[in-house]
């Protein structure tokens, strides 16, 4: 809103230091201090008010040290990240922007998803929460939804790089790197020279007119992207400021990767995809990542708030959903290391405990415990210790991420 407002304020009346709302750098940067201070100092508030309304966890004896401590601490403070991050981004970013809206649209959906399984849990009285088919259709649901949006919608386009030969040097000494905007399935491929991926080159066995059934490949891409990040973060969320702080390592790296994907020059310098518009999700990362690091003042141990699903599915969605706006979803098995590897964990243990199970006739366990970080607290590791190290491996892999713009 306020962009809208300086923009006329500077048409209309040439108005002193309007013109800055123009620069996304400006505005995110802006939409990332804003946010922070409303996660950290109006988060106490929401926290008074899950307390007053006794939105207390219910926690089941597994055995995990300092657990039982952490019995009627506040969940559902995923709703102090969606407001953080929603409040400057209506505030600060361009609104008819097409990624703006899809992200939106994703933190609104998931966390409506999120607080849905809370509710049941802490009102209902049912641990179990929402039953896992009705998360998974409302994960394949949005990634319908997204898919939908980014495969149909005019504005999403991107803009190759022209062979040198057909490169045009303008009269200003400028020269036309990029051809047209189109639309295009193409994707980038991490640590390859030429690296682009066409999904709808799958379909090249249906012969000609292949190109017609693209979206189907693509929007199934989607879900399973968006389904598996998202239940990602939620394993993930199991000791204090765990998933906060490992989303916001990876939030800030995505950041990087939508600016320079939206500008142009950028673009071009590093020999990247340019994404046109793409830019301004900047304004909505940079939010998201302060909502993230100011929920971790009241989240980092001892937690006096959980985010519980109400934010780890939301961020999980959100993380999914830049990822595949930028055309950079196949980074996310390293960026996102540690929701992967969480969800391995929890994968082999199931899988591993049922094949014994059936072979000797009682299961066995890879694990002490899944997900993974809490076999290290059955190891008997200070969940603080867990965390900074998940951290640290986030930031080694946040790292490696931002490397492949140049290592190829």
């Amino acid at each position: 809103m306020l962009y809208y407002l300086f923009e006329y304020l500077e048409s209309q009346f040439s108005f002193p230091g309007a013109s800055v709302f123009q620069f996304i750098t400006f505005r995110a940067a802006a939409a990332f201090i804003l946010s922070l201070l409303i996660s950290a100092i109006n988060g106490k508030r929401i926290i008074a008010f899950l307390q007053k309304q006794q939105v207390g966890e219910s926690v089941r004896d597994l055995g995990l040290a300092g657990q039982i401590q952490k019995a009627g601490t506040p969940t559902m403070g995923g709703i102090i990240i969606i407001l953080a991050t929603l409040i400057p981004v209506f505030l600060l970013a361009k609104l008819d922007n097409i990624y703006v809206i899809i992200l939106i649209i994703t933190t609104v959906w998931m966390g409506l998803i999120g607080f849905l399984d809370d509710y049941i849990k802490v009102f209902k009285k049912d641990k179990a929460g929402l039953k896992g088919k009705f998360k998974v259709l409302g994960q394949v649901g949005l990634g319908i939804i997204v898919g939908s949006m980014l495969y149909f919608h005019e504005d999403v386009t991107i803009k190759e790089q022209l062979p040198a030969a057909q490169q045009i040097v303008q009269e200003n000494g400028r020269t036309t790197v990029f051809g047209p905007a189109h639309k295009s399935t193409k994707t980038t491929v991490p640590f390859l020279k030429d690296n682009e991926l066409d999904y709808t080159k799958a379909l090249r066995f249906l012969g000609e007119g292949y190109e017609q059934y693209g979206w189907i490949v693509f929007i199934f891409i989607v879900v399973f992207i968006v389904t598996g990040i998202s239940n990602g973060a939620n394993l993930t969320d199991g000791i204090d400021g765990l998933a906060a702080g490992s989303s916001a390592i990876m939030v800030v790296t995505l950041a990087v990767f939508a600016w320079v994907s939206g500008n142009i020059v950028f673009a071009d310098y590093l020999d990247v995809m340019y994404i046109p518009n793409s830019g301004e999700m900047t304004v909505f990362i940079l939010a998201f990542a302060g909502a993230l690091i100011g929920f971790l003042w009241h989240n980092t141990y001892p937690a006096q708030v959980f985010m519980g699903d109400t934010g780890s599915l939301t961020i999980g969605g959100i993380i999914a959903v830049i990822a595949i706006a930028i055309r950079k979803e196949l980074l996310l098995p390293i960026l996102a290391g540690v929701f992967v590897i969480e969800n391995l964990s929890v994968i082999i243990q199931v899988f591993w405990f049922k094949y014994t199970k059936n072979k000797f006739g009682a299961g066995r366990r890879v694990f002490r415990m899944a997900p993974l970080h809490h076999h290290y607290q059955k190891l008997s590791f200070h969940e603080s210790k867990i965390v900074v190290r998940f951290w640290i491996i986030g930031i080694l892999l946040a790292v490696l991420t931002i490397v492949t713009l140049k290592l190829r």
